[in-house]
């Protein structure tokens, strides 16, 4: 599962997510995000069958730690015994729950997704991996075209987004440092989708048991459990924080540990009916809560020449311009887990993280690089959180997600007095027309006019606009998308 997510993530041909691709749908918070009932139904059962297998199995950033926390028992042998039982910081835990949910009711989706773990560990693939897989890959071009051989081309290794990166590796280095020295403890501290997992955990049928007949009070089980969960001395397991590793089975020699199924208490005592009850009640609101929440081709960038072209600069727009299958401006940041997946696949360099406050870490769209082809769909087939539904390229095509804005002062028509019409000929939609312009010295010009019915806002005009830095013509993005 780590390799197939890390895999998405690197893939900038787009070939492995038509294979791999269910590896990031069956993510918790996504499935949850894009209520994908089948998916959230089958990992509650999982969960409710065996405990959270979700967390030792599935999550990218689970298994990641597991690898850095084996790494570091290999470091030392001596360090292979390092854990024992902590009590759970239950209080940590369900406030940063409430917090988490309270921030994605409220929208605030980009502060919400730095602590959802998917999310965490795309950030990681994306920010850090990815350009250093896409290095190598031009070297292997390099090598390969040196060959006459077509086997690998090159492609654009750029910084995309400083904070995103700041993020990425802060989160690295902090997860990092966690699982070196204490396995599991931010699943067990911070992580939300754990948490949640936790509370349907305590009712799993089969789960890890302490026999203490057979228990010899070595204490190795609890020495070895990477969620610290074992208390070798009241013989008890705290179900809610083990992951499911099974590793204590393992490492008991005399097996005093087993999978066993649950038993029912015949005569439970009072207090724990009541805890049993209030974890029942917590598991409900959390549930309810959540489902709330639910409710290529490297761009060509000018037209030709020879001399150094400036680059350019982003224009100030007044209405962010989002994928087109996002419906809205407002339902893609509100289900927009920020896991970058869509940054990492598109093949124009159109999509990249925000800087913003209100969406940081959240993509966004400009016209730089490249622009939005009508025919390519790759972003909206990848999204697992349904922040961006799927669309055809037909669909794509008539979808309205912005308007063109011509700035007079900045065309060169105008300012250099020469003929142009770049933005016109290159328009898809044929949103654009050049017509004459009666000048105060009677000379002839013939000007761009956007006919913004037509206009779908892919950003070509502004893309390959000859005017430097800021381009003649932008695109403007619509708040709420339409079709003609």
């Amino acid at each position: 599962m780590l390799l197939s997510v890390t895999a998405l993530f690197l893939d900038f041909t787009g070939t492995l997510h038509a294979w791999l691709g269910w590896t990031a749908r069956v993510q918790f918070l996504p499935a949850v995000m894009a209520v994908n009932v089948a998916v959230v139904l089958a990992l509650v059962a999982v969960t409710l069958l065996a405990g959270r297998v979700y967390c030792s199995v599935v999550c990218p950033l689970g298994v990641m730690q597991d690898v850095v926390s084996w790494l570091s028992g290999r470091v030392s042998r001596k360090r292979r015994y390092r854990f024992s039982y902590t009590r759970g910081h239950s209080v940590v835990r369900y406030a940063v729950l409430a917090l988490f949910v309270i921030a994605m009711v409220a929208g605030i989706g980009s502060a919400a997704a730095l602590i959802a773990p998917y999310s965490a560990y795309g950030r990681i693939a994306a920010n850090l991996l990815a350009p250093l897989w896409r290095l190598g890959n031009n070297v292997a071009a390099y090598f390969a075209e040196r060959m006459d051989s077509y086997a690998f081309y090159e492609v654009d290794v750029w910084l995309r987004s400083a904070a995103s990166l700041a993020v990425a590796l802060l989160t690295l280095a902090v997860l990092g440092v966690l699982a070196w020295r204490k396995g599991r403890l931010y699943c067990n501290t911070v992580c939300p989708v754990g948490t949640v997992l936790g509370l349907l955990s305590r009712y799993a049928l089969f789960r890890p048991s302490i026999d203490e007949s057979r228990c010899v009070g070595c204490g190795l089980c609890a020495r070895r459990c990477k969620a610290s969960c074992i208390d070798p001395k009241a013989h008890t397991i705290d179900m809610s924080r083990c992951v499911a590793c099974m590793d204590c089975i393992d490492e008991c020699s005399h097996g005093a540990i087993s999978l066993r199924r649950t038993r029912r208490a015949a005569a439970p005592e009072a207090a724990a009916a009541a805890q049993a009850d209030t974890s029942r009640r917590n598991f409900l609101l959390t549930a309810a809560a959540m489902t709330a929440v639910a409710a290529h081709s490297r761009s060509k960038r000018v037209d030709g020449g020879l001399a150094v072209i400036e680059d350019k600069q982003a224009p100030r727009r007044s209405a962010p311009i989002v994928p087109a299958g996002a419906l809205s401006a407002r339902h893609f940041y509100q289900h927009c887990t920020a896991c970058q997946l869509c940054v990492s696949v598109c093949p124009n360099d159109v999509l990249r993280p925000s800087d913003g406050i209100a969406t940081l870490l959240q993509p966004m769209m400009s016209y730089e690089r490249g622009y939005c082809r009508p025919e390519c769909t790759r972003c909206s087939t990848v999204c697992p959180s349904g922040a961006i539904r799927p669309v055809t390229p037909e669909q794509k095509s008539s979808t309205r997600i912005g308007y063109a804005v011509w700035l007079r002062d900045n065309c060169v028509i105008i300012s250099d007095g020469v003929h142009c019409g770049n933005c016109a000929r290159h328009c898809p939609s044929g949103a654009i027309n050049m017509v004459s312009e009666t000048a105060p010295d009677g000379s002839s010009r013939r000007i761009p006019v956007v006919n913004v019915e037509r206009c779908i806002g892919c950003g070509a005009c502004e893309n390959l606009c000859p005017a430097r830095p800021l381009s003649a013509i932008y695109v403007e993005g619509r708040s709420v998308h339409s079709t003609y």
